[in-house]
């Protein structure tokens, strides 16, 4: 199906632009019905803000200081700001920016984190995000990798015993709230046990909670786990095209301070130079502000509890034709299966771990009747085809009875 449309569009890439964005408007039709491995919610309208498309909205500088231009949103870029500040608990004197994704967002709290303790060894999980690599290799940080649980989350005596290989040494711990596989949660209150009781008192903790941070924060306290400022985080970032269904990636960083020493004030701009990019996209905030205006803690809660209903629904419906199905645990939205036939991902656009395991993110606007269907198709690539009369052959023998062909064995599904 997909190679089909991409088909048709390189075909008119010599043609007319209308011709292309044609055959690119039905690819993405079909990849949104399809498209149920990646996170990302669909169930946002933001047509309210179709005029403003067409403008420049450049959010240079520090969100705080609006600067000489007038071509910004840094107004709604506070207040997204301070409704998530407040959510994820961040303490008098925090801050952040509204950036171009979660791998941004880590890649600056990282940068503080380095600048305050420039000789800290960083420690990760195995199932960080691919980006997490990525900055500590930009900034030339010591790494220490540390092993997870089956699930994918921290093993804390793992992390115990290779932070008090280096005590001497500042840590910068990366705990993610919400692994890109399963959705495991790296519990902060277990970080914070741990270098406690190594006695590590300089520490820099950042939160990936690219995926998870907002749902979870929503939970009651007593439901909730440890993620957040209130828990030890010293910076945190989550994924605005995630659950908060941006149709743009972006992401927004909170840190418990400032930025240290404070950079002064660019006379061009007009604006302190705190964030890690110049020029910021001024659409991000305005579409996060529509979101979180028009839906309140209340509209956020109810999209999330719904999301995991649905992903019960499809660990049901899974169980139910016997094929392997489960969650994390019961706030997830991930569903990780057993990866299914070719015939199945040729139709479903599913993500995985490259060998038996692949996932479905049940963000919101993912239906019960797709997940109806993708069962279906599964069902229907399991159940072996019944003989078909017309197949049948003649006995060699001349007797005129009809014999079957013969069957092949089937292989067992992997």
């Amino acid at each position: 199906m997909n190679a089909d449309v991409d088909a048709d569009v390189d075909a008119s890439l010599d043609g007319s632009l209308d011709a292309v964005l044609v055959g690119f408007a039905d690819r993405l039709r079909q990849a949104t019905r399809f498209n149920i491995g990646f996170p990302g919610a669909t169930d946002i309208d933001h047509t309210d803000l179709l005029s403003w498309a067409g403008r420049l909205l450049n959010n240079v500088g520090d969100p705080d200081v609006d600067g000489l231009a007038a071509n910004h949103s840094k107004l709604f870029e506070r207040r997204v700001l301070r409704f998530v500040a407040e959510l994820l608990r961040a303490p008098v004197g925090w801050w952040g920016y509204v950036t171009s994704g979660a791998s941004e967002g880590t890649l600056h709290a990282l940068y503080l984190a380095r600048r305050r303790y420039p000789k800290a060894v960083c420690y990760y999980t195995t199932a960080a995000h691919p980006s997490v690599a990525k900055a500590v290799d930009i900034l030339n940080v010591d790494t220490v990798l540390v092993r997870t649980t089956a699930c994918g989350e921290m093993d804390y005596h793992d992390l115990a015993t290779v932070v008090g290989q280096h005590r001497d040494r500042p840590a910068i711990v990366v705990a993610t709230a919400g692994t890109t596989l399963t959705e495991a949660v790296d519990d902060l209150r277990e970080v914070e046990a741990v270098l406690d009781e190594l006695a590590v008192t300089r520490r820099w903790v950042h939160v990936d909670a690219a995926l998870a941070g907002i749902p979870l924060a929503l939970l009651s306290p007593d439901e909730r786990p440890g993620l957040d400022f209130a828990d030890g985080a010293h910076s945190l970032v989550i994924s605005g095209h995630k659950f908060l269904g941006a149709p743009m990636p972006c992401g927004i960083l909170v840190t418990a301070t400032r930025p240290n020493p404070a950079p002064g004030l660019v006379p061009y701009s007009g604006s302190p130079d705190t964030t890690l990019l110049g020029s910021r996209n001024g659409h991000t905030p305005l579409l996060l502000a529509h979101t979180v205006d028009r839906l309140g803690w209340e509209g956020l809660h109810a999209r999330a509890g719904q999301a995991r209903a649905v992903a019960g629904h499809a660990v049901r419906r899974l169980s139910g034709i016997g094929w392997p199905a489960w969650r994390q645990h019961p706030h997830a939205f991930t569903v990780v299966i057993r990866t299914p036939p070719q015939v199945v991902r040729d139709k479903w656009v599913l993500a995985g771990d490259g060998r038996d395991s692949s996932h479905i993110v049940f963000m919101p606007g993912i239906t019960l009747g797709q997940i109806d269907e993708f069962v279906a198709d599964l069902h229907t690539a399991l159940t072996p085809r019944p003989t078909d009369p017309r197949q049948s052959i003649v006995d060699g023998r001349g007797s005129g009875v009809v014999v079957p062909p013969q069957r092949v064995p089937a292989r067992a599904v992997t």
